[in-house]
């Protein structure tokens, strides 16, 4: 089944790019692409400059090094405290520091706005909590990228508002690149620089929050509106 075709999409060094569209439209497999998760029929996809189409797994692994991910779940290790599942990419990594790795941890924390919730287990945050500690886990290595999995899915309007801050300030602190998939438009017009719609595995439109919103094409429309197409 073709889930994708011709999409062209090039994504600026420090900008927000939200990418959104009805179910199965082919987000997230657009998503699992850019970082290697699963592999176009045809297609070129440049990560840093670099083709990683037919790379290895090993040399994925370089990529992936520059690259953060925020999974819809925030896919947390249940039987690891806050601490242990934000340290696991630096353990992965070969790094032993234990006072090292405590450092970097608290550091995110303090970023995410969850310090000293160190020894927390994932069954006793909330949602909101979950996606920050999957979000410090996601920059714990210091990534040029960020990649966002329906950030604010299941969250209620005040959290999902602090998620929408926090990615805007992670970009404006960090410089960070990120690439948002979301179905929550009021998320895409508040952390996007541009926002591609996808449609029938194309990219259909792609402008910036103000020209999605005067965009008075029907397919468009009915999408803002929520109406069956």
């Amino acid at each position: 089944q073709e889930i994708l075709r011709g999409v062209n999409l090039d994504v600026a060094a420090g900008e927000t790019l939200v990418i959104i569209g009805r179910s199965g439209g082919g987000k997230s497999v657009l998503l699992k692409n850019l970082i290697g998760l699963m592999q176009p029929d045809t297609g070129q996809i440049y990560v840093a400059g670099k083709n990683i189409i037919g790379m290895s797994e090993r040399q994925l692994g370089g990529i992936r090094q520059k690259v953060g991910i925020l999974f819809q779940s925030g896919a947390l290790f249940d039987s690891m405290n806050v601490e242990d599942n934000i340290a696991f990419p630096l353990h992965e990594a070969g790094m032993r520091d234990r006072a090292a790795i405590r450092a970097r941890v608290n550091d995110v924390l303090d970023v995410v706005e969850l310090e000293g919730q160190n020894t927390k287990m994932p069954e006793n945050l909330s949602g909101g909590m979950r996606k920050r500690v999957g979000l410090a886990r996601a920059i714990i290595r210091q990534p040029s990228c960020v990649l966002y999995d329906e950030p604010t899915s299941g969250l209620d309007p005040v959290v999902s508002d602090s998620i929408n801050r926090l990615i805007r300030r992670l970009q404006q602190r960090f410089g960070m690149t990120s690439v948002v998939v979301t179905h929550d438009m009021k998320s895409a017009a508040h952390v996007g620089d541009h926002i591609a719609y996808l449609h029938e595995g194309r990219v259909y439109f792609y402008g910036t929050p103000a020209e999605l919103e005067r965009c008075q094409d029907p397919v468009i429309q009915d999408f803002l509106l929520g109406r069956s197409s």
